[in-house]
């Protein structure tokens, strides 16, 4: 019988082989999941903390993902409905729009980052 630690989706699991040569197997042991401290890799990590946000319209993530392209830049004007940013999520290109007129206060992501649910993206004012 072999024992083995095995990490899948970050949750860590101790697993029991018996190794047989053909012959019928018996039922593999599994324990309980145990956390793990394996934190996923990313290609960049998110920024620490993202500014403070006193007034104006906040954009937020609509979903986790990737930031692919950023459109519009800090101090532009925008007009409701146009592309501020590009989310990838679940293989997918979303496209994360002004949802007002105004001028761009700030854009709280890099190209390349990831992203978590309702994380602030951008601030319009």
């Amino acid at each position: 019988m072999k024992r083995y630690n095995i990490i899948v989706n970050g949750v860590a699991y101790d697993v029991s082989v018996e190794e047989t040569d053909g012959q019928t197997l018996a039922t593999p042991v599994v324990s309980a999941p145990a956390p793990a401290a394996v934190a996923p890799a990313t290609a960049k990590a998110a920024p620490a903390a993202a500014p403070a946000v006193t007034g104006g319209t906040q954009i937020k993530a609509p979903m986790p993902g990737s930031i692919l392209d950023i459109k519009a830049s800090a101090g532009s004007s925008v007009k409701k409905g146009q592309v501020i940013l590009v989310l990838e999520a679940m293989k997918m290109e979303n496209d994360i729009v002004a949802p007002v007129d105004g001028t761009l206060t700030s854009v709280n992501v890099e190209k390349g980052v990831s992203v978590s649910s309702d994380q602030i993206l951008a601030v319009i004012s």
